[in-house]
C-alpha cells in the first residue's frame, strides 16, 4: 500500500471513529449546558426573590418548593424514565425547566407575576427536573456501548463536567446578574435548557429497552424496589451512599462555613478550602477516566472512602491555613473517583428495562440523606464544637468505611459483564 493510500485510510478511519463518537460528545455537550443552566438557576430564582419581594422568608419558601418536588419526582418518576425512554424523558426535563423559568420574567415583566404562581412555577420546573437527570444517567451505558468507550472512562467525563458546572456555574450566575440583572438572567437560564434539548433530540440516538407498557405503573415501581432487596450489591452499595451522603454532604455546607469563621476568620480562606477540594476532585476524576477501567473495583472503592474520610481527623485539630488546604486537596483527590466507579457498577449491574426506577431511588435516597445530615451536623456544632463534631464524623465515616471490607456482597463489583478491549 501507498504512503498516501494509508494516510487515506487513516484519515477514513478517523473520520469514522470521530462520528461514531458524535452522540457521546453531544450528550456530554448538552448535559454541560444543562447543569450550567441549572446553577444558574439556583442563584438567580432566589436572587429575583429577594430583589423582588425583600423577604428572606419567602426565598426560603421557594428554596422548599424546589427541594420537595425534586425528592419526590426522583422516586416516582423513575418507572417514568423506564417507560417515555432516556432520550424523550431528557428532552421534556430541558424543556419543561426552560419554559417554566422563561415564565418568571415573562409574567413579572407582562401582567405581573403573583407569588404563589413563582411556586408554581419553581415547583413545575423541579418536578422533572429529576427524572430528566435520572434518564441522562441512564443513558450513558448505552452511549458508551454504544462509542466503545469504557464505562468508567464516560461516567468520569460527565461527573468531571458536573463538578466543574458546580464550580463555574454559580460564580458566572453572580457576574451575569451584577451586569444585566435577575431577570435577564432567566432568559439566558431558559435559554440554555431550550439548546440543550435541541442537541439531545438531533443527536441522541433513540434506541432503548422499555417498560412493559401493559404493566400497572406502582406495580413497575414495585418490581423497581423488590429488584434492588434481591440484589445483594445493589442494596449494599445503596445503603452505603445513604449513609456516606448524610456523613460528608454537611462539611461544605455546614461544617467548613463554620470552620472557617471560627479558626481562620476569613470568608476567603473558605473560598479556596472549597475551590481546593473542587480542583482535586476534577483533576483525580480525570485521571480515573484514563486508567479506572483496569483498577480492581472493590478494593479501589474501599480504599478511595477511607482515603476520603482520614483529612477529617487532621482538620480536627484545627491546623493551620496551608495544612487545611492539603487535607481538603486530599479529600478532593479521594472523591473525585468514586461517583464515576459507582455509577460504572449501577449501570452494569441494573437491567436497562429498570434502570430509571433504580437510578431514581438513588437520588431520592441522596436528596433525603443530605438535607438530615445538615441538620443533624448544625445542631452537633450549635451544642458542641465545630471540631468535635468532626471527630464524631471522622468516627462514622471510618466505620462505615473500613465495614465494608466484611462485606461479602461487594466482591460483585469485580465481576463486570463481558466487554471489549478498550483503548
Amino acid at each position: 500500500m501507498t504512503p498516501a493510500l494509508s494516510l487515506l485510510k487513516a484519515a477514513n478511519w478517523l473520520k469514522l471513529g470521530r462520528m461514531k463518537r458524535l452522540p457521546l460528545y453531544t450528550f456530554l455537550a448538552a448535559n454541560a449546558i444543562s447543569m450550567i443552566g441549572n446553577n444558574l438557576t439556583m442563584v438567580a430564582v432566589p436572587w429575583f426573590v429577594l430583589e423582588t419581594t425583600g423577604s428572606a422568608a419567602k426565598t426560603g419558601l421557594v428554596g422548599f418548593f424546589t427541594a420537595l418536588p425534586a425528592v419526590l419526582a426522583a422516586f416516582f418518576g423513575g418507572t417514568l424514565v423506564d417507560r417515555l425512554g432516556y432520550k424523550r424523558m431528557s428532552i421534556i426535563s430541558d424543556l419543561a425547566s426552560g419554559v417554566t423559568v422563561a415564565m418568571i420574567p415573562l409574567l413579572y415583566l407582562g401582567i405581573g407575576l403573583q407569588f404563589w404562581q413563582l411556586l408554581l412555577l419553581v415547583f413545575l420546573s423541579a418536578l422533572l427536573d429529576a427524572p430528566g437527570n435520572t434518564a441522562r444517567q441512564a443513558l450513558l451505558p448505552d452511549l458508551a456501548a454504544l462509542t466503545a468507550t469504557p464505562p468508567e472512562r464516560v461516567n468520569a467525563w460527565q461527573q468531571t463536567i458536573q463538578r466543574l458546572a458546580i464550580l463555574i456555574g454559580p460564580a458566572v450566575a453572580g457576574l451575569l446578574i451584577t451586569w444585566l440583572g435577575s431577570s435577564q438572567v432567566l432568559w439566558l437560564d431558559a435559554a440554555s435548557f431550550m439548546v440543550s434539548a435541541l442537541l439531545f433530540a438531533l443527536a441522541m440516538p433513540a434506541g432503548q429497552v422499555k417498560a412493559e407498557m401493559g404493566t400497572a405503573y406502582l406495580e413497575e415501581l414495585r418490581a423497581g424496589l423488590r429488584f434492588v432487596r434481591r440484589s445483594r450489591l445493589i442494596f449494599a452499595l445503596i445503603v452505603t451512599v445513604a449513609i456516606t451522603n448524610f456523613l460528608d454532604s454537611p462539611l461544605f455546607a455546614v461544617i467548613m462555613p463554620v470552620y472557617a469563621k471560627q479558626i481562620y476568620g476569613d470568608a476567603a480562606q473558605l473560598g479556596l478550602l472549597l475551590s481546593t477540594f473542587g480542583a482535586g476532585a476534577v483533576m483525580s476524576g480525570l485521571v480515573f477516566g484514563a486508567v479506572g477501567h483496569r483498577l480492581p473495583r472493590r478494593i479501589t472503592f474501599i480504599a478511595l472512602f477511607v482515603l476520603v474520610g482520614l483529612p477529617f481527623w487532621l482538620l480536627a485539630l484545627a491546623p493551620p491555613f496551608p495544612v487545611a488546604v492539603a487535607a481538603l486537596l486530599w479529600t478532593g483527590l479521594a472523591a473525585g473517583p468514586l461517583n464515576p466507579l459507582l455509577m460504572t457498577v449501577f449501570q452494569e449491574k441494573i437491567p436497562a428495562e429498570m434502570r430509571g426506577r433504580v437510578f431514581g431511588m438513588l437520588m431520592a435516597i441522596a436528596l433525603v440523606a443530605a438535607p438530615l445530615g445538615m441538620v443533624l451536623t448544625g445542631y452537633l456544632v450549635e451544642n458542641l464544637t465545630v471540631t468535635t463534631t468532626l471527630l464524631i464524623i471522622a468516627a462514622c465515616y471510618l466505620l462505615v468505611t473500613l465495614g465494608q471490607l466484611f462485606n461479602p456482597a461487594l466482591r460483585e463489583m469485580d465481576s463486570p459483564p463481558a466487554a471489549p478491549n478498550y483503548v
